[in-house]
């Protein structure tokens, strides 16, 4: 059955939460392009096929990321909006506008010490461990691997500690949403965190990424800088939490494979990618609109009709193996083309010193429940563990 006469295939709820490959493998008899619901009346299209997702990514002439269009015909309440509405960010401009956009974000990332960045992750994870190493069980999606990039990258901009739960709470009201009250109430909190935090910078400058932001040659105005780093702290801390968490559950579910990363024969990068290729925390985004009426891939879409790349289901398409395996060839975790994420090489830096810490500290950590029983956060943009329970010997913490 060609995809637009197809019903559309929802992307939330407990059994897609649960399993979504068996959703991706469905959507992949449709051919490269398949009909889905990002939320119930929320309509969409979904780019399955590896070639298919790289042609879209990389072509600026057929496809904009400027969603007002189709925005203009969703309700003020659409549960989805604080994820793919406009906002005069990086992530929705075109053009000029977007490289001006992105080398503000790119040319302030470049000035990160990454060896300082490394210490300050070795600091933050010995400082969460020593809270649960001496009961012998955890929750690490709650006391490691979601308050770790939190206060990471709270540092990074110049924030205290004290707005790490804040800020991960607002953030996942966001993902998650699935009614227009909840959705309004986490983006309002976010952009309440963030508003203190220029209000702070404009006044006082430090050696962080919002000053940075601020005092970059193109000069953005207070309300600019302002939705740039609402964006750069959404990409970076519910993905790079949700990479650990993933990396960690895939990696305990293979004994011989974490033995021998925390023996130090396997590095923790290459368990890194090989999650992004097979849990990737952002699955299903990349939203692009249509200049024109197109024919892709078979398929007719109008400007009106939101496009996502399915990065989890085109990464499955490619082959590969078990953990550190040599198989599967390139991901599109980090997307591609001009959009692709700016802040790459400090998330992975970030995730793999978590990881390589953890697995130190904790050299005989087992899940307390097998991986198919762990629950997963709903939602149709990110593969998220609700919890990650744990046991292991309890540290002499004397």
């Amino acid at each position: 059955m060609p995809p637009y006469l197809a019903e559309p295939v929802p992307l939330f709820g407990p059994e897609f939460a649960a399993d979504p490959h068996t959703t991706y493998a469905r959507l992949r008899g449709y051919g490269p392009v398949a009909p889905v619901l990002l939320a119930p009346g929320v309509p969409a299209w979904l780019v399955t096929d590896y070639q298919a997702a790289l042609s879209l990514l990389r072509d600026q002439v057929t496809w904009s990321k400027d969603p007002r269009t189709w925005q203009a015909g969703m309700p003020a309440d659409c549960p989805v909006l604080p994820m793919i509405g406009y906002r005069p960010n990086v992530l929705f401009t075109d053009g000029e506008e977007h490289a001006r956009l992105r080398a503000v974000i790119t040319d302030s990332l470049a000035m990160i010490d990454l060896g300082l960045l490394r210490s300050e992750v070795l600091r933050v994870a010995d400082q969460l461990i020593a809270r649960f190493g001496g009961s012998g069980r955890a929750d690490l999606v709650t006391q490691f691997t979601g308050p770790l990039p939190a206060m990471v990258f709270n540092r990074l901009f110049g924030l205290g500690d004290e707005y790490s739960p804040h800020l991960l709470s607002a953030l996942a009201g966001m993902l998650e949403a699935t009614g227009p009250e909840e959705a309004t109430a986490a983006g309002a909190a976010f952009f309440a965190c963030v508003h203190d935090l220029i209000a702070m910078k404009s006044r006082v400058r430090g050696p962080d990424l919002a000053s940075w932001y601020l005092d970059h040659p193109a000069r953005l105005s207070t309300e600019q800088v302002t939705q740039q780093v609402v964006l750069t702290l959404g990409a970076a801390l519910e993905p790079t939490a949700n990479l650990i968490s993933n990396a960690v559950s895939v990696l305990l579910s293979d004994r011989d494979y974490y033995s021998s990363l925390a023996n130090g024969s396997l590095a923790a990068r290459s368990a890194i990618d090989e999650v992004l290729r097979r849990e990737p925390p952002m699955a299903n985004y990349g939203t692009h609109y249509a200049r024109h009426d197109v024919v892709f891939y078979n398929t007719y879409i109008r400007p009106d009709e939101p496009v996502l790349i399915s990065f989890a289901a085109v990464n499955a398409g490619i082959g590969g193996g078990m953990p550190g395996s040599s198989g599967g060839g390139a991901h599109l975790a980090w997307s591609a083309g001009p959009h692709s994420c700016p802040a790459k090489q400090p998330a992975v830096l970030i995730a793999t010193t978590a990881v390589e810490r953890l697995s130190s500290s904790l050299g005989d950590l087992e899940l307390a429940v097998p991986r198919n029983q762990l629950p997963w956060r709903p939602g149709p943009f990110q593969r998220a563990l609700v919890h990650l329970p744990v046991i292991f010997g309890p540290l002499n913490q004397n």
